[in-house]
């Protein structure tokens, strides 16, 4: 700029231009001089800003990619244009403790808090051990469609892939077996890969009805288009009710499945989370039944069990001097109480804290499956792990004694399945 006014300078001179019309036109070159100049800082600016500006980009998208460390990294390194949001004021500030994110509660404080009871009489009781690889499984029977006994992840369980596959337990009065009390549990599992769409309904039927469409009230687990659903459908005075509950169940992973109907009341337990909870339906239903429908995924169900009746534990306890559970379970020749058991544990701490007198011996018995000593040296380990569950939720070490049973005091027959359930028993005896 300098050098240009030089020259403008020197023309003047030498032209012999007059002051006047000098002066004249170095203003008028002034100004398009200072426009010029105005300019060149704008368009100095803009780039500057500009740079900013695509920089705080950059951080920006590498925040989001992941790249160049964590967000907790960039953040920091912006901080200095505004100190006060700067990561290490916090830290410096010991009174002001940073908020942990809370941990997923486990299965066992999930069940902790169910409120599920399992029926004293078991009625029907099929683990599946004894049944044979491709057969249909020999305690069931088949109404539509195909199912198989399969192997998956060490456990015998029954398969249902196709669409309209019903089956239901086999037992002696096939119409009308549940009774106005009773409980019923499974296991669930459903490999999960993309396109496949399952639904499993859980259908009560009317007592001493045939029809297997004429469902009182129905459970159905639905996966389909991304979404995890339950379904229910219930009878009552007013007409037919229905409800949806959205849930995430672990594909892959057996999900255990409670149900209990008492008199009106229905209410339905995923893996400790109650999701029916149905006050009134208009009776009592008479048999059950699963089925495939509108899907085209396999599905899986073991450990079917159903019991009947539930009386309180102080009442059983009043009239025989003892009550007894299979409330309480065990991994597969182990002493490892299973989560769902945490139910059952807490009414009985409920029991112990509400009679503080009351002192147990906590007697396990198993079936006469196996060798004599190792049964026997498996329920003084599993008497002994309740004695320390309930120690551990506060229950006085004193009021408790650990006693294993073994095969020796079976109370059923040891040559069925429901036999043998009921002899793997877990015995509560007033001392």
């Amino acid at each position: 700029m300098k050098r240009l006014v030089m020259m403008v300078l020197v023309l003047v001179a030498i032209g012999g231009t007059t002051e006047a019309s000098a002066q004249s036109w170095l203003d008028q070159l002034g100004k398009k001089v200072k426009e010029k100049a105005k300019d060149k800082v704008e368009q100095k600016i803009l780039q500057k800003t500009d740079q900013v500006i695509e920089k705080a980009f950059d951080k920006t998208e590498e925040a989001v990619k992941g790249n160049g460390g964590n967000q907790t990294g960039v953040l920091q390194e912006a901080a200095p244009q505004q100190p006060v949001q700067q990561a290490p004021a916090v830290q410096e500030t010991p009174s002001e403790p940073v908020q942990e994110a809370p941990q997923p509660q486990s299965l066992e404080m999930t069940y902790a808090k169910s409120d599920f009871v399992a029926g004293d009489e078991i009625i029907f009781d099929d683990p599946m051990d004894n049944e044979q690889l491709g057969e249909f499984p020999s305690q069931w029977e088949l109404i539509d469609g195909v199912a198989e006994v399969v192997s998956i992840n060490g456990k015998k369980a029954i398969l249902i892939s196709e669409w309209g596959t019903k089956i239901c337990p086999l037992m002696k009065d096939p119409l009308n077996f549940l009774g106005d009390v009773f409980t019923v549990e499974y296991d669930l599992m459903f490999p999960v890969t993309e396109g496949d769409h399952t639904w499993l309904l859980t259908k009560f039927m009317k007592a001493d009805n045939k029809s297997e469409e004429d469902e009182m009230m129905y459970l159905e687990r639905a996966a389909y288009d991304g979404r995890d659903d339950v379904h229910w459908y219930w009878e009552t005075s007013r007409g037919n009710s229905n409800g949806e509950y959205d849930i995430a169940l672990p594909a892959n992973e057996w999900n255990h499945v409670a149900i209990s109907f008492n008199k009106r009341a229905w209410k339905v337990y995923f893996n400790g989370i109650r999701v029916v909870n149905v006050p009134n339906v208009l009776a009592p239903p008479g048999w059950l039944l699963f089925q495939l429908t509108n899907g085209n995924g396999d599905t899986y169900i073991t450990n079917l069990r159903i019991a009947k009746g539930a009386v309180p534990l102080y009442d059983r306890m009043m009239s025989e001097g003892k009550f007894v559970t299979y409330g309480i379970t065990f991994d597969v020749g182990k002493a490892t109480i299973k989560p769902e058991s945490m139910g059952e544990i807490n009414r009985i701490v409920q029991l112990m804290n509400e009679n503080p007198t009351l002192k147990f011996s906590v007697e396990g018995h198993t079936d006469s499956t196996g060798n004599a000593a190792s049964n026997q040296t498996l329920s003084e380990q599993r008497s002994q792990a309740i004695v320390d569950k309930l120690v551990e939720l506060g229950i006085a070490q004193d009021r408790l004694t650990a006693v294993g049973k073994g095969q020796n005091s079976p109370i059923a027959d040891n040559n069925t399945d429901e036999g043998r359930a009921k002899n793997r028993r877990v015995e509560f005896v007033k001392i």
